[in-house]
């Protein structure tokens, strides 16, 4: 029997137009996978939002529904699009326009994990890589699409928190000649997936809960908030990127000693943003 590729917890009442999702915090990696893979079971998840799905667990405790993938993606990368094939890891593939994300081995069937490491020996078949997008791909979107259409039906609007983690390493590299690096990067596509006063009550939430942000750089936002963000008709994304060192130990994929600290102040975060969301259903409803 196929094991779904996400969990979805609903609240007992939902009551805000705010969806949490996480697409790249799953963990249930296929045994063949793992065992045909050139990387051993600790490397082959330092691609993944380790614990980000437990970070915002709240969600459902505040009227929200939280989406969260289980396939990882090392196996699968959720936010992708299903077109973006990579011919060096797929037999069968006609060439394709320049894609930098298929380039760099990180397409929607990832070639490499996080350092550029490559997963696979070989190749693998474009009918076992259109097995893999049939099975874990278009469901979880399919949910995601679900989500966000009741909640426009219900809300007239819909806001998807496009929820991930940023290695340390990355964020602290890219921010140099900053004062201080930032905890959370906000992405919205440089105001492209959401509308400002979305994103700024999002930017509120995260700053009163003590978070040090910024906005697009070094992250603006990849396939979610692409294909998903549409402000102009109500439905905004706002990609949220979480410094790991924050809650886990980035070595051992475990979290730190303040992984329940971290965990209640999103909590906060959380409450408020999913405040907003009842807010504007409000007001769509005068």
């Amino acid at each position: 029997m196929l094991i779904p590729p996400y969990a979805l917890t609903l609240p007992k009442i939902r009551d805000t137009s705010v969806v949490f999702a996480s697409p790249h915090s799953g963990r249930r990696y296929p045994l063949a996978f793992v065992k045909g893979s050139l990387l051993d079971e600790r490397t082959i998840r330092s691609s993944e939002d380790a614990f980000v799905d437990q970070l915002y667990a709240a969600a459902p405790d505040h009227g929200a529904p939280l989406l969260a993938a289980t396939t990882p993606r090392a196996y699968v990368d959720l936010n992708r699009g299903a077109e973006e094939l990579d011919p060096a890891v797929i037999n069968g593939l006609r060439r394709v326009d320049h894609n930098p994300r298929v380039a760099s081995g990180l397409g929607v069937i990832p070639r490499v994990v996080a350092g550029g490491r490559a997963i696979y020996r070989g190749k693998m078949s474009l009918g076992d890589a259109q097995t893999r997008l049939a099975d874990h791909w278009r469901p979880y979107h399919a949910a995601l699409q679900s989500l966000l259409q009741d909640s426009t039906d219900a809300f007239g609007e819909a806001i998807l928190i496009d929820c991930h983690s940023m290695p340390h390493e990355a964020v602290t590299s890219l921010s140099k000649g900053w004062a201080q690096s930032p905890e959370v990067v906000l992405g919205d596509r440089f105001g492209a997936s959401a509308s400002s006063e979305v994103v700024s009550h999002v930017e509120e939430a995260f700053k009163r809960a003590g978070f040090r942000t910024s906005r697009n750089t070094p992250f603006a936002g990849a396939y979610m908030a692409q294909h998903y963000g549409r402000p102009s008709r109500n439905q905004h994304v706002v990609q949220v990127e979480i410094d790991r060192a924050l809650y886990m130990n980035e070595r051992l994929i475990r979290p730190n000693r303040d992984f329940h600290e971290i965990q209640q102040r999103l909590a906060m975060v959380i409450k408020e943003i999913a405040a907003f969301g009842q807010q504007d259903r409000a007001l769509a409803a005068e």
